[in-house]
């Protein structure tokens, strides 16, 4: 079966062809680091991380573009508010950046530039477009006449220019009401005082957000690639002014091939936002949570999908997870030396027990294939994954004699590596996996802190201090921490 993925401006799924044969093209927008990294963007890139990982595991060459907003309004403010160096800021928010994409084992992509790198080819580009007449000055800065390529609107949207959304937001609105038109957008912006600024034909001033894409993507791959992705709120403004920018200044369309975008994240079935006090960044969620459930808790959706994440929805993949590991860990166990037999024929017609079983796990990863092949499908391939481990707890828990053990336990621990490890991601290292308790990094973090508030427990239940003993166990279980009473005294894990 042929890959086929949904195509954001056609509107439709199609089938997968790259422009140069084996080779994939691939950029999405990064973040902009004026802040930690939310469940969005956990969402985010763990989506494009999947379709990276099936197109190299499908036998693409792969070049990963992500690329950091390290100048912006956003990041003007937030410096402003803390006093803190606008490059310090930066520096800080991509250093905690790769620590959470680490955690959620996101792969790296093969290149992060950063805008400041690139404000000469913005220049470049922005005196282009003005020589073409797609551009023009103003007085506080540069816009790109949207009027000018009219037959360009509207791609990822499916607006009609006569229809453009009013008031957009204020990164497509300006920086003044010197626009031609409500509908252009900031090129570059006239310097304000006490902020950065870079020399130009127009003055001291700085990009505007969406010129930084084109001038990255066009550096790497040239007039045209493959798969151009990021989130769904991206479609407008950034994305349409992209296609406007890139293909009038350099006259070639498509400026990409496929059009990729996943869906949103809600907190329990409304909108994440700080004001509505369900903001979750990737820092408070890794304090609570095994970040390898978290990741399982996004795959287990269908990327384009919108997801609702709530308290059910983590424990569902917490004990889906558990079943995967667990299945792992048998597997990791039955791998000792010694003389491996030849299993038999995967058959799934057969009267042999096992014959039949490895028919029916082959089928399953065939299934797992056709579910990636078709639009990345990850909610269908973990249905497979689990389907298939209950099926491989069955298979190792067969009277087998001592080689066929071993040989079976090698099959189970290759087809959970090669599914839910190098595809899916959701497969901890096998020395993570075989670790005892005390050696989980989670718990050797907050081991000391939950001793003392158990000791602490302890002595309020022992002085009949109750309000006491439940102010501690709130406070453990703000930690994710579960407390179980045993004659032997209180033991604990997460939750």
């Amino acid at each position: 079966m042929p890959l086929r993925l949904h195509d954001t401006r056609r509107r439709e799924k199609v089938e997968f062809k790259t422009q140069s044969p084996g080779k994939v093209g691939m950029y999405v927008c990064g973040v902009t680091v004026y802040d930690l990294c939310h469940l969005g963007h956990a969402r985010c890139y763990i989506a494009f991380d999947l379709i990276h990982r099936w197109l190299e595991a499908s036998g693409y060459d792969v070049d990963y573009v992500q690329n950091f907003t390290d100048i912006d309004d956003k990041i003007i403010k937030r410096s402003i508010e803390s006093g803190e160096d606008w490059k310090v800021l930066v520096e800080k928010n991509i250093e905690t950046y790769y620590e959470d994409m680490d955690s959620l084992n996101i792969l790296r992509a093969d290149h992060y530039p950063r805008c400041t790198e690139y404000v000469d080819s913005m220049i470049h580009i922005i005196e282009d477009l003005i020589q073409k007449d797609h551009a023009y000055t103003a007085e506080d800065g540069v816009y790109f006449h949207v009027e000018s390529a009219p037959d360009k609107y509207g791609q990822l949207t499916g607006q009609s220019i006569d229809a453009v959304r009013q008031g957009a937001g204020g990164r497509v609105q300006g920086t003044g009401d010197t626009k031609r038109d409500h509908k252009d957008f900031a090129l570059w912006k006239q310097a304000k005082p006490g902020e950065p600024t870079w020399p130009s034909p127009w003055g001291e001033g700085r990009p505007g957000w969406h010129i930084e894409c084109t001038a990255m993507s066009l550096d790497h791959f040239g007039v045209s690639f493959d798969i151009h992705g990021g989130g769904h709120d991206l479609r407008f403004p950034h994305h349409e002014a992209e296609i406007f920018q890139s293909e009038c200044h350099t006259g070639h369309s498509p400026l990409a091939g496929y059009w990729l975008h996943n869906g949103f994240v809600n907190i329990d079935g409304e909108k994440m936002s700080k004001s509505l006090g369900n903001f979750w960044t990737i820092q408070e969620i890794r304090k609570k949570i095994d970040p390898m459930v978290l990741r399982f808790a996004l795959v287990n959706a269908h990327y384009r999908s919108p997801i609702d994440m709530n308290e059910q929805l983590l424990k569902d993949a917490q004990r889906n997870h558990s079943r995967i590991i667990d299945v792992y860990a048998s597997a990791l166990h039955g791998c000792t030396e010694g003389q491996v037999h030849n299993l038999p024929m995967a058959d799934i017609t057969s009267m042999n027990p096992l014959s039949k079983s490895l028919g029916l796990l082959e089928k399953m990863a065939e299934g797992f294939a056709r579910a990636m092949d078709d639009d990345f499908n990850s909610r269908e391939a973990v249905a497979k994954v689990l389907a298939a481990t209950k099926e491989l707890q069955r298979v190792l828990s067969m009277e087998l004699d001592e080689g066929d053990s071993r040989a079976v336990a090698n099959y189970a621990k290759v087809w959970l590596e090669e599914t839910a490890g190098q595809i899916l991601g959701i497969l901890p290292s096998p020395e993570v996996v075989l670790a005892e308790p005390e050696e989980d990094p989670r718990r050797a973090e907050i081991a000391p802190k939950v001793d003392e508030l158990l000791a602490q427990r302890t002595a309020a239940r022992t002085n009949k201090d109750w309000p006491r003993a439940d102010a501690i166990r709130d406070e453990l279980a703000e930690l994710g921490v579960v407390v179980k009473d045993t004659p032997d005294g209180p033991t604990w894990d997460f939750a």
